[in-house]
């Protein structure tokens, strides 16, 4: 199979490749860069092609996909405390007035 031959890869992952190189255009990455960047980001998720005997069907754990967890949480860590207690006032103000409202 020459490089770049896409007959290993299942409907789904092309698929997947495609929404992600789309994502990418929107962003302004040139179409060719946009297409290295999908298909890259499909082999990290599901290891390459699944097209093969043994092990087809099985399940990916879709790393990529769930990387935004990673960063969750740097902008709040760095608002000084005063900041976020009052943010954290605020809003249980808001969550007694809302079941007020609800049971009233």
């Amino acid at each position: 199979m020459p490089r770049g031959d896409k007959s290993a890869y299942t409907d789904k992952q092309k698929r997947k490749a495609e929404h992600i190189e789309e994502g990418y255009e929107e962003r302004g990455v040139s179409p060719e860069e946009a297409e290295r960047r999908a298909w890259a980001t499909v082999n990290k998720d599901d290891g390459g092609g699944k097209k093969s005997g043994s092990g087809r069907g099985k399940q990916t754990g879709h790393p990529a996909a769930h990387r935004g967890g990673e960063i969750g949480g740097h902008a709040a860590a760095e608002r000084p405390k005063a900041d976020r207690s009052a943010a954290a006032r605020k809003a249980a103000a808001t969550r007694k007035r809302n079941a007020e409202h609800r049971a009233g």
